[in-house]
Formats: C-alpha cells, structure tokens, sequence
C-alpha cells in the first residue's frame, strides 16, 4: 500500500457536525471512498473524535481495498470533554460556526502544504458554513443528507416558497407537495411549524442555511435508495444540485470493522438474544439524543411488562441538566423488569435488528434508524417526537406499511398509556395485520440489499460519484455541466 502522499491526488476530506446521527453515515461513506482506492479523511471536534477513539479505539490510519481512511480533529473553542455547553444548541451552534469555521479552514491549509491537498469536501446537513469555505479555497464540495429524499423535498419546497405550509393563522393546514401523499401538520418536519417550540429554532435556521449553499456543491449523497423514494426523487431530478441515493451505507460490505460509536456498545446483548426464542424480543431505542420524561419511561416500562415478551432497551444515561428523574428508569421498575428484559446504555444496533429473536422495534424514527428497519425486515412501532422524526414515521406505516404509530409526535408524550404501548407491540407482532408488516418489512429488506450490491443503483451511483470527484480534481467536470448526465 502507497503513503498518502501517492493517494494525494484524490484525497476526500470528509467533515462531521459532532453528532452520533451525523457522525454514523459520514464515517461509513468515508469508509467505502477509501475502498474505491481514495485517500479519505473524517474529522470532526476534538471532543467527537476523542469520544470515538475512548469506546472504539479506532482513530488510526487504516487501509480500506485499495485506499487509506484517516482521523484528523479540529476545535471547537472548548476543550473540555464535558462541557455542559455542548448541549444547547442555541449557544453551541454559534460556537461552532465561528471558532470551529476557523479551526477547520486550518487543516484544510495543512493539508495543502503537507503535500497531501484536499480533492473535495463532503459535509453533513448542520454545517453550512462548510460549503462556504470550499467555496472560499476553491475546493469542489458535496454534501452527504442523512435524512430521506421525501424530507429534503419538504425543505427544498420550502424554501423555495414552491408550496404552502401551516401558518400561525392556519397552524393546521395539511401540505401538498408533488411525489408526496398529503402531510398534516404535524406530520411535516416539526422545526418548520410555525408554533414549533423556540428552543430548537436554530436547528431549522442551520437547515436552510444548507439549502441557501447548495449552489456551493456539485452533488447531493443520500444515505438512502432509488427503489423506496423513487416518487420523491421524481420532482427532484431537474433541480441542482444531482442528487445521488447512495445507501443503506451501513449495508455495503466492509472490509474493516471501523466504527463511529461515542459510547462503548454492550455486546453482552448479542449473547442475550441468543438465549431468546426466534421473533420473541422487543427492541427499543430513542437514539442518542432524546431524554424521556419519568413519566413517560414508566408507562413504556409497564406496557412492556403487561405485553410479556422478552425486551431490550438502550437506555442512554441522561445529561446532568436533565429534569429530575427524567431518562432514568425508577428502581422499582428496573426490579420489576429483571429477568423479564435487559436495559444497556448502548448497542451494536445493525447486528440487534439483524439478530432473528428480535420481534419488532420500538424506535423514535431518526433516519439512521429508519434505513436499518427497512434494511433488517423487522416490523416497527414509531414513538416520534421531533424534527424529521414525525415525517419518517408517517412513511414508515403509512407509506411503507412496516408498522403502527404510539405516538405522532412529542406532543403526545404525556398522553399515551402502557395499555397502548402492549397493544401496539401485540398490534405488529401477533395481530390481523402482523403478517403483512412483517411481509413488506421483508419486501424493503430485499430492494436495500440489491440496492448495496454490486451493479445495484446506490452502488452504481457511489461509482459516479468516485468518477466524478476525479474528473473534478483533473478539471474535467464543472458545477455548469448538466448535473444529470451520467
């Protein structure tokens, strides 16, 4: 295998919002670049970075086929790897646009004048900034949106005012948008309601900031597939810039095990299931993010309890500043479920849903694991709350047919009941229509598989990609060239 410096003449620089949901698709892109014999480099915050390297270990220069993937971290002006600020947004964001936009045009610099010059830039939704830089240092730039092709069609309508939205005079109105069924208000991503809670408004100024800089990129990569958007992807085929399905990203072979994990998985849980009969567990996960209530874990615990099949539950540890009680499972609940379900801080999700004792999953619909469902063939119950989250379970059951909804969204977090929870789990696992969940859960396992195998569509389009990024570096392709020749 060459050094870097005779990989230099494609060398992809791939950079992370300090995520899990955005650090898990960009580190697995960064993976099959360098299997196309690229030299890719995944950075993010130092505190990103050393968070990966505390649970996985893996942050050192690795061969992948015929190309190498590196770690390289840059600041975020706080250097403290528990720094409570990282939390809120509406100061974190901030941060991370000024300081961070400086310390990354630093390594951009660096490589350059290490021998090693950046070929392209990919970045994550979040980031905007990012394409700006490129721009500003004439590097060509694509970003990788780790939602759905029928959420960016949500947010490119509107931003383009190519369609009408709920108001604070209608905060009801349904929206239509063609390749879409009909959306209700609270089935479109939550930050662009009108009456949507202040406290993540930020998150939707930084998601149409990207939307503002897609001028700046020459392709659009979506961790998702041709065969289950291809009436979303319709609309979508004039505008600029292309967009290229590209996943499921994690069901691409892998030649090394190279994971992007910020907390140390419980393998334990493998084993577990193992001892458990085929189609017996229920699996549930909120992601990395989301806290629940007190309340709210009680009801979930006791309609698990009340549905008496086996569970596993990844329950994160709650932030310090978290309400009393809540993310937490009371101790006389946890004594309740021993012996009757495990609960882990964290999980190797792709080998849970893979795993034949798993029954159905009880998730919060982010699109990470929204792509593992549709990839595993496992049925779901959806218990959205926000964001994109409330649109991905709309398509999970409506749409997709692979489910039933517990909730719509966060906001029917203090009203649901362990009744509707057990009822919902024997809903998808055992009742009239468990057949036919588990049947169309099957159906989009199969079109991901032949969409991530050689010669399949996500495939062949990570292909044009490759093509791409080296024609860019030669000259040979510009942002003027019709996007949609392949």
């Amino acid at each position: 295998m060459g050094s870097d410096q005779t990989l230099h003449h494609h060398h992809v620089l791939l950079v992370s919002f300090p995520s899990q949901g955005h650090v898990n698709p960009l580190l697995r892109l960064a993976k099959h670049l360098a299997s196309k014999g690229l030299l890719a480099t995944f950075s993010s915050t130092h505190h990103i970075i050393h968070k990966i390297h505390k649970s996985t270990g893996h942050v050192q220069p690795i061969d992948i086929g015929g190309g190498r993937l590196r770690f390289e971290s840059f600041t975020d002006g706080w250097e403290d790897h528990d720094d409570p600020r990282r939390s809120d947004l509406n100061v974190y964001i901030p941060q991370f646009q000024t300081v961070g936009h400086d310390s990354f045009v630093q390594l951009v610099k660096k490589h350059s004048e290490s021998g090693t010059p950046v070929s392209c830039i990919i970045s994550n939704p979040f980031i905007p900034w990012v394409s700006d830089v490129a721009a500003e240092l004439g590097i060509p730039c694509a970003l990788l949106w780790v939602q759905s092709c029928f959420v960016y069609s949500v947010y490119y309508h509107y931003f383009h005012n190519l369609a009408s939205f709920p108001t604070v005079d209608q905060p009801n109105k349904s929206v239509e948008l063609p390749g879409l069924p009909t959306l209700e208000s609270d089935e479109i991503p939550s930050f662009l309601h009108p009456v949507y809670s202040p406290d993540k408004r930020v998150l939707k100024d930084v998601i149409l900031g990207q939307f503002k800089n897609l001028e700046k990129t020459f392709c659009v990569l979506v961790d998702s597939f041709e065969e289950l958007e291809r009436e979303s992807l319709k609309p979508l085929l004039s505008s600029a810039p292309i967009i290229r399905p590209i996943g499921p990203l994690y069901k691409w072979k892998e030649e090394k095990d190279v994971r992007g994990d910020m907390w140390s998985a419980a393998e334990e849980c493998i084993e577990w299931l193992d001892s458990k009969p085929v189609g017996s567990v229920v699996y549930v996960s909120f992601g990395s993010v989301a806290v629940l209530e007190q309340q709210s874990m009680e009801e979930i615990t006791r309609g698990l309890l009340n549905c008496g099949q086996p569970f596993l539950w990844v329950v994160r540890p709650p932030p310090k500043e978290s309400s009393k009680g809540g993310g937490r499972l009371p101790d006389w609940l946890v004594q309740q479920a021993d012996g009757k379900g495990l609960v882990v801080q964290w999980c190797p999700q792709e080998r849970v849903l893979a795993h034949p004792s798993v029954a159905c999953f009880i998730t919060h619909c982010g699109w990470n694991s929204s792509m593992e469902i549709l990839s595993s063939g496992v049925p779901i119950v959806a218990a959205p709350q926000w964001g994109d989250q409330v649109t991905n379970a709309k398509f999970l059951t409506d749409v997709y047919g692979v489910g039933v909804r517990l909730l719509r969204s966060e906001n029917d977090l203090n009203t649901f009941s362990s009744e509707r929870v057990a009822n919902c789990i024997v809903e998808v696992t055992k009742g009239p229509k468990a057949e036919e969940f588990k049947k169309n859960a099957l159906k989009w396992k199969k079109a991901a598989d032949d969409a991530a195998r050689e010669g399949g569509t996500s495939y062949n389009n990570l292909d044009k990609f490759v093509m791409e990024v080296q024609a860019l570096k030669q000259g040979l392709c510009t942002s003027e060239e019709d996007p949609h020749q392949s």
